[in-house]
């Protein structure tokens, strides 16, 4: 059980990793040479979907994690 729930946790981590390095956020060098947009920005489409994806895998691994603890303390 506790060897199944980590490889999950691993797959959550990778792909809440890949996700988060999706989310472009537009920044780089350009805001450093005046070319950063400075105004409201909402975020539409596959971005949202993204935004909303990484948040749930977020909670996913932190209650895996949770589980995983609370499984190991028991043994």
């Amino acid at each position: 059980m506790l060897k199944t729930i980590n490889i999950i946790e691993i797959v959550i981590a990778v792909a809440l990793t890949v996700s988060i390095l999706l989310q472009n956020r537009g920044a780089g060098l350009s805001g450093t040479f005046g070319g950063d947009f400075g105004g409201y920005y909402t975020k539409r489409g596959f971005e949202k979907f993204l935004a909303a994806f990484s948040v749930l895998l977020s909670i996913a691994f932190i209650v895996l994690a949770i589980t995983s603890l609370v499984i190991a303390n028991r043994s």
